[in-house]
């Protein structure tokens, strides 16, 4: 049974505002926040706000190609026309998320230098890196689930579902 560390709306905001200052610190702006579906999306609505940059979405964990592989070969044609992006996820966990999406950008001809990414929380052992993130784990130490305010009304079975997908992760 994983250990459920739920993370507060106002650690969430904390970590928003993080990235926000992250983002405001440096001198590359993107034209899109990109939420991706589930975790990423309410991360990019409150950074959204919290920069006054618009939110669009990709909804990955639905695998449903008219939400997530035409979304994304459209945003590859907006980035070879001179738009940035930033990704939004909400845990860099193992990385096969962002390299999946920036595999499917890639094979769509994705201008790479015009995309970014960023999470909430960063994995250092995950196989991928993100550009942006409000707090580091080490999976290595850390074997908790995290649990954001948007999944706190999840069954548990369903959270444990989630959890057990890559066991490694809690083990």
């Amino acid at each position: 049974m994983p250990i459920f560390t739920p993370i507060s709306h106002e650690q969430f905001v904390a970590d928003v505002r993080a990235l926000a200052e992250q983002l405001s610190a440096d001198h590359w702006t993107p034209d899109f926040l990109i939420g991706i579906g589930r975790g990423g999306l309410v991360p990019a609505v409150y950074l959204s706000h919290a920069l006054g940059l618009p939110t669009l979405s990709v909804d990955h964990s639905a695998q449903v190609h008219d939400f997530a592989g035409a979304a994304l070969e459209r945003l590859a044609a907006r980035t070879r026309e001179g738009e940035r992006l930033l990704v939004v996820d909400d845990i860099n966990d193992s990385g096969a998320t962002i390299a999946k999406l920036r595999a499917m950008l890639a094979e769509a001809d994705a201008a790479s230098e015009q995309i970014r990414f960023a999470t909430l929380l960063d994995n250092v052992r995950s196989i991928s890196r993100v550009d942006y993130r409000a707090r580091t784990l080490d999976r290595a130490v850390t074997k908790d689930w995290f649990v954001f305010p948007w999944e706190a009304v999840a069954p548990e079975q369903a959270l444990e579902a989630d959890a057990a997908a890559v066991p490694e992760r809690i083990a």
